[in-house]
């Protein structure tokens, strides 16, 4: 008895060893109304780069199946062919089942394990918000097409505030979501922003399991720079050409307060700022105000046009090597206009003010 009763065990062993391997996923995909034979596409991205394709199958009586493994939750993209839109899934150990609305993409259903049901949950979150925006951005065109400057300064007003609300629902999100690869994807997103500061302390709350991802451990790189340039640490120094041909570095170009600038000519919301910082920089230069222009341009006549046009009379330096500008991959710069506010050792006090926030700040420590 003894002996059966082991192999049954062993045998059990076996049957549950065959069912229910690790890592594996099943992905349903129902797609009703689309004919036999279209073509669906499993895509990988790729860090700068267009998507690969891992899979291809046809679609039988509206659904399609595929399988695979996953050793971590991993995005990637259904492309339907002769559908512009892509739908993103997460790959992820379980059954997950895809609702596929082919005319409308973003309304799809995608249930079935703990990462996919987070990202219905985080995309339903941002409902309200998704339609605020296509709101504002409908009346702004409108508003334009009117020459309607009132309506459209007021607009520009609102949608500032709705994408903070938006930024406050991602950061608590994050906060609230510790264990969830939809956090990383979130903080992906902010590490490239103006938030990278947020999203570096965020990341410091995730899982052990979240920060051992692949994703996670680049994200981990990428902060150490970051927290390098936060507030209150010093501005790390470098030297560049100016339009003269001059080197000169940012620590001989301090002021008691100096504003590190990173701009182009090409950049239209850094043109736009400019006569800000023209009229900020005249009102308090002679009490100690000093500006650094940093532009990433890649033509010197742009550069210097642009320079004129706009009457800047602060330091200027570049590498005319647009987003691959030492500097700016010194500072992390992923957008622009992006600044620095420094003290007289260089101790960086504030990071991306613009307009009247910006002047303030200044007002205040110069005052």
């Amino acid at each position: 008895m003894k002996k059966i009763g082991l192999i049954i065990v062993l045998l059990l062993g076996l049957i549950a060893c065959e069912t229910a391997p690790e890592n594996t996923y099943k992905v349903t995909v129902n797609a009703a109304g689309v004919e036999d034979g279209k073509l669906v596409y499993l895509q990988k991205p790729q860090t700068g780069m267009p998507p690969s394709v891992i899979d291809t199958l046809e679609i039988t009586n509206g659904t399609v199946e595929f399988s695979g493994t996953a050793e971590s939750p991993e995005l990637h993209y259904l492309l339907f062919d002769g559908n512009r839109g892509i739908l993103p899934v997460i790959l992820e150990e379980g059954t997950i089942t895809i609702t596929a609305n082919i005319d409308s993409l973003n309304t799809s259903k995608i249930e079935g394990t703990p990462s996919n049901d987070d990202f219905t949950a985080f995309i339903d979150g941002t409902k309200s918000i998704r339609e605020k925006m296509a709101s504002i951005q409908q009346q702004g065109m409108e508003a334009q097409q009117k020459g309607d400057t009132l309506t459209m300064n007021t607009l520009t007003e609102t949608f500032q505030e709705v994408q903070q609300e938006a930024r406050d629902y991602e950061q608590n999100f994050v906060k609230t979501h510790p264990d969830s690869y939809i956090s990383l994807m979130v903080l992906q997103q902010m590490a490239n922003s103006p938030n990278s500061d947020q999203a570096a302390e965020l990341f410091e709350g995730l899982s052990d399991e979240l920060k051992n991802n692949e994703i996670g451990k680049e994200l981990a790189k990428q902060f150490e720079g970051v927290k390098k340039l936060s507030v209150g640490s010093v501005a790390p120094d470098f030297s560049a050409p100016t339009p003269e041909g001059d080197i000169i570095s940012l620590k001989s170009s301090l002021g008691k307060i100096t504003i590190l600038d990173f701009w182009a000519a090409w950049c239209k919301p850094c043109r736009v700022e400019n006569p800000n910082l023209v009229e900020l920089y005249n009102e308090y230069h002679e009490k100690g105000l000093n500006v650094v222009g940093v532009s990433l341009d890649r033509k010197a006549e742009d550069w210097t046009k642009a320079i004129a046009e706009d009457q800047l009379p602060w330091y200027h330096m570049s590498n005319l090597k647009f987003w691959q500008d030492p500097i700016a991959q010194l500072y992390n710069i992923k957008s622009i206009p992006a600044t620095y506010v420094l003290d007289a050792e260089g101790k960086i006090i504030a990071k991306n003010l613009r307009g009247e926030e910006l002047y303030e700040k200044v007002a205040t420590l110069l005052q």
